[in-house]
């Protein structure tokens, strides 16, 4: 059964709403320029009061890492998804943690030394010239489901709504699904009945 993460989540409300939906992860985004941006205090004190079993993802884009570490440890992270420029030698020095590894495909060529990554996991989302995540919009999922080399855990991302995610599951068949601006009322802020539906559909492949 694919596993869903909630990302973007800026408030304990959002928070307890995607857990008791059914979540199995909740994206906190500690890049400033985004507009789902979470001051790190905040975060922990969101993660302090959720459960154990919900795993905690942090998202960062060429962040020192001497500062995600200590991020990380604030908020009791159990992930570290880098949405950047990262380069392999950076993403191996964080043990301890699982480390997801983003990237952003428009087209196949995108898919091109990745296996140089040697990470818990790799995330595909949207290309876009003007944001780095969150963008709403899909990209053409014949490109990954023509990867068969792919053997990390793979994440999916990129404009999953409750409208599309059964086709992208049964297309791609991947291990998690991550949604953000599917299931938002406004940047930042969810809509709960959207993450319960978003959640029962991805669920019921």
């Amino acid at each position: 059964m694919v596993k869903v993460k909630v990302c973007g989540i800026t408030n304990l409300e959002d928070a307890l709403c995607s857990f008791f939906s059914g979540a199995d992860a909740l994206g906190f985004v500690f890049y400033k320029k985004s507009p789902r941006y979470i001051q790190p205090n905040k975060a922990a004190n969101i993660s302090g009061i959720l459960p154990k079993k919900i795993k905690r993802v942090g998202v960062f884009v060429n962040q020192k890492a001497s500062s995600v570490k200590k991020i990380a440890k604030l908020c009791g992270l159990d992930m570290l998804q880098f949405h950047g420029k990262e380069s392999p030698e950076y993403c191996i020095k964080f043990p301890g943690y699982k480390v997801i590894k983003a990237f952003r495909i428009s087209k196949k060529k995108d898919l091109e030394g990745i296996s140089q990554y040697k990470t818990f996991a790799y995330l595909f989302d949207s290309f876009s010239k003007t944001k780095l995540g969150g963008t709403g919009n899909k990209f053409n999922w014949k490109i990954l489901a023509q990867a068969a080399t792919i053997k990390p855990i793979v994440f999916l991302s990129g404009g999953l709504t409750a409208g599309n995610v059964r086709q992208a599951v049964k297309l791609l068949k991947p291990d998690w699904v991550d949604v953000s601006t599917g299931v938002e009322l406004k940047p930042g802020k969810k809509d709960q009945r959207k993450i319960g539906k978003f959640i029962q559909v991805a669920r019921a492949v």
